[in-house]
């Protein structure tokens, strides 16, 4: 068919389906990043709303509407008349990640520091911006050579560590909030899972995310003044908008000093959604969508930087499902009006108002089937053979998490967890222990993934390697880092129980690689390999 005569159908019915369905998506993600920095830390609320909300949310217009247009092109240059555009969203693990151990942390540090609080808020923005710049910028880089480390880390270690992160971030967090509510949330948790995990259809064809949506508020307002539904009943929200332009600035560069510390958690997540991002489009490929790779990622590294530029503080990323919104019939409608909502809902104020009037419990359950869909997906991607290296990568997430919640002073005081951190005993503080492992999460669960992976495939040497490389990491705190804050260290300048971190943490890998070393002479290491070499 000649590419100047075809007509492109970018509009079904599907697309609403679609739109609801990646709408709803993005509204989750927000919800969750609004509250965990409101209710979690006590970070001002109109900063979140008129401030971060509305540069996060044009950076999701700025990708979606260029993903809008790469699916014009390309059905004008292939004569597909069926084309479905690569949806793109805010990314889920990054966003809750970053909230969790980089901006509520930051704002508790400025306030202890004698910060006034709202002075305090608005550096943390800037902290925010400038680390979405960074991640940006990262992604730029690695939008060129995002095949090279999808061929040096083995895919247990990249997709362990996202797996773990949707195990301990994305999906437990979520799961209280289902039962702190559980009339609402389990009802609501019931009909995603009958949709998009059993892919029973509703009556009438109808959105199963929008239903869930829609029963799950509906049960909280109705029976909310009677108890039946758990909590305290607010009532009705005001209907408050709060409105807010991501007007460009270089307010980014405040931020930038103090955001260095940080930069061993959010460059991984970077990458991650880079990696991601070639994953995805190949399987766009295969359902009949040939996009460019490169246009993909250069895309979402620049919706980052555009948000980050404008004031948001979570990067956007293309999502999973490409083949899951064409099966149901959408076209390049659902991006359009996904990004046009979304967008000018940050800057009008209305997304603000939804996130205010749906109760967490009613979004949680679509977070929850992400959190499910990338363990499994880790799981399937990966050779059978490497399962053990994906569930080893997830314990530093869990780690993280455990010294998230041990060191809200809601649940354990200061004074308490200065005291458990520095405990005396037979061997080093559990919770001093537990901080290290949990401190640079993803690049660790990175290495320990590829580590197992390696020993599994008996490439002693090259698993040895990654266990010089944690080594060097850990020295320097990049990984493991003694500190509560994670921040990186000589290792001579700490003081009492954390020094030992360092050295022995270190050591303990160094030792344990010149092992594998030693043991890659023997030869029952040699037959085995050839014996995997040779099945494989």
């Amino acid at each position: 068919m000649n590419e100047t005569t075809v007509r492109y159908r970018w509009f079904a019915l599907g697309d609403l389906n679609g739109f609801f369905g990646l709408m709803f998506d993005n509204l989750t993600v927000l919800s969750f990043l609004a509250g965990i920095l409101i209710f979690a830390f006590g970070f001002p609320a109109d900063i979140v709303f008129t401030r971060m909300i509305p540069g996060t949310a044009f950076g999701v217009l700025f990708g979606d509407l260029v993903y809008t247009w790469l699916a014009f092109r390309l059905a004008k240059k292939s004569g597909n008349r069926t084309v479905t555009a690569m949806p793109l969203g805010l990314d889920t693990p990054s966003t809750i990640g970053i909230a969790l151990v980089v901006l509520g942390p930051a704002f508790l540090d400025l306030k202890a520091s004698g910060m006034a609080e709202r002075d305090a808020a608005m550096m943390t923005w800037h902290i925010g911006m400038a680390t979405m710049v960074m991640i940006g910028i990262v992604k730029l880089i690695f939008s060129f050579i995002g095949h090279w480390v999808q061929k040096i880390v083995p895919q247990a270690g990249l997709l362990g560590s996202l797996a773990g992160i949707g195990l301990a971030l994305i999906g437990m967090i979520p799961l209280v909030d289902v039962f702190g509510i559980p009339l609402v949330g389990l009802v609501a948790l019931g009909l995603v899972l009958y949709t998009l995990v059993a892919e029973i259809k509703l009556p009438w064809n109808s959105p199963g995310v929008l239903v869930s949506v829609l029963v799950g508020s509906v049960l909280y307002y109705l029976l909310g003044h009677t108890g039946l539904v758990g909590g305290t009943f607010p009532g009705l929200p005001v209907a408050n908008l709060h409105f807010g332009l991501p007007i460009p600035s270089l307010s980014f560069l405040d931020g930038i000093v103090p955001a260095l510390k940080y930069l061993p958690i959010a460059i991984p997540f970077g990458i991650l959604t880079i990696v991601g991002g070639i994953n995805v489009t190949e399987s766009a490929r295969v359902a009949g969508d040939d996009f460019k790779t490169r246009d993909i990622l250069l895309t979402e590294a620049g919706a980052t930087l555009v948000a980050g530029i404008c004031g948001g503080v979570a990067q956007s990323t293309p999502y999973i499902g490409q083949p899951a919104y064409k099966r149901m019939g959408a076209r390049s409608g659902y991006t359009l009006l996904t990004g046009i909502f979304i967008g000018l809902g940050g800057m009008l104020g209305y997304v603000s108002f939804i996130i205010e009037l749906i109760p967490r419990a009613v979004l949680a359950p679509i977070l929850i089937f992400v959190a499910l869909d990338i363990i499994v997906q880790s799981f399937q991607a990966c050779p059978a053979r490497h399962a053990p290296a994906v569930a080893f990568a997830f314990f530093p997430t869990i780690a993280r998490l455990l010294a998230i919640k041990l060191g809200n002073p809601e649940i354990v005081s200061p004074a308490t967890f200065d005291k458990l951190m520095n405990a005396p005993g037979g061997s080093l503080p559990e919770l001093l222990v537990t901080v290290a492992l949990g401190n640079g999460f993803i690049v660790t669960a990175m290495l320990w993934g590829g580590f197992l992976a390696e020993l599994i495939n008996r490439r002693l040497r090259v698993s040895a390697v990654y266990l010089l490389v944690l080594a060097a990491l850990t020295f320097f705190g990049v990984i493991h880092s003694a500190m509560p804050d994670g921040s990186m260290y000589f290792p001579w300048n700490l003081a009492g129980l954390a020094q030992q971190i360092p050295y022995q943490f270190a050591l303990a890998y160094v030792v344990l690689a010149l092992l594998l070393i030693l043991f890659s002479f023997t030869r029952e290491s040699k037959e085995l390999a050839a014996g995997t070499l040779h099945a494989a």
